[in-house]
């Protein structure tokens, strides 16, 4: 089928459509003439003539476990490990203790059915969907779960909330600080430094020093 894939998905469609078959009826009276012109066209003769193939001498089981889809997953402490989506709680036996921290294999069968096996044995095991959501009305049917979460909605009614403290509450002093030090920065920032204080003449710095002015302030008084 690989080797005649473009033939049988390309060539055979226009063919088909060239001759107006539109049913199933109508392409399965076509077919054997283009599988004549096919071979006489395309077809090599092969380098054995005899017929190869051999009986199948394995039986049914052993061949749906060569047909299963084959993984290896890690086994955790918990004896669990994750398979699709799916959580794989191994039943603790003598034999799964000791595969904490191994591999083992997945068997996902053609009809549906899944094994986990360790060295060709299968292990008991439970199957838990991570995608289950528990629905409104799977609460409401059913009266004991519906009886535990009224219990625990009384004792979360009765503990009291804890209230937690802001940042600014737990770190107050250090915040206020940190404000202040933000505050002087900006103003600094936005004023710029102060202008220096210009340096008084010299004839009115040698007058204040002297002791004649006095003297004609005094006098004058």
């Amino acid at each position: 089928m690989e080797r005649v894939n473009r033939t049988l998905q390309d060539r055979l469609v226009k063919e088909l459509r060239l001759e107006g078959v539109s049913t199933i009826e109508a392409a399965n009276i076509y077919l054997p003439a283009f599988v004549a012109r096919f071979n006489d066209r395309f077809a090599t003769v092969p380098a054995r003539p005899e017929n190869l193939h051999r009986p199948l001498e394995r039986p049914t089981v052993q061949l749906d476990t060569i047909l299963a889809w084959r993984e290896q997953r890690y086994v955790t402490q918990q004896l669990a490990l994750s398979y699709d989506s799916k959580r794989i709680i191994l039943d603790e036996t003598p034999l799964t203790a000791g595969l904490v921290g191994k591999y083992v294999e997945t068997y996902e069968f053609p009809d549906g059915r899944f094994e986990v096996r360790w060295q060709g044995v299968a292990l008991p095991h439970r199957v838990f969907d991570k995608k289950q959501r528990v629905t409104h009305a799977a609460i409401v049917e059913n009266k004991r779960l519906s009886e535990a979460l009224a219990w625990v909605k009384a004792r979360q009614d009765a503990i009291e909330p804890v209230r937690t403290k802001t940042n600014s509450e737990a770190h107050g002093t250090s915040l206020a600080r940190k404000d202040a030090e933000a505050v002087s920065l900006l103003s600094s920032a936005t004023l710029g430094p102060k202008p220096p204080i210009p340096p008084p003449l010299p004839g009115l710095l040698r007058n204040l020093t002297s002791p004649q002015p006095r003297q004609r302030l005094r006098s004058t008084l």
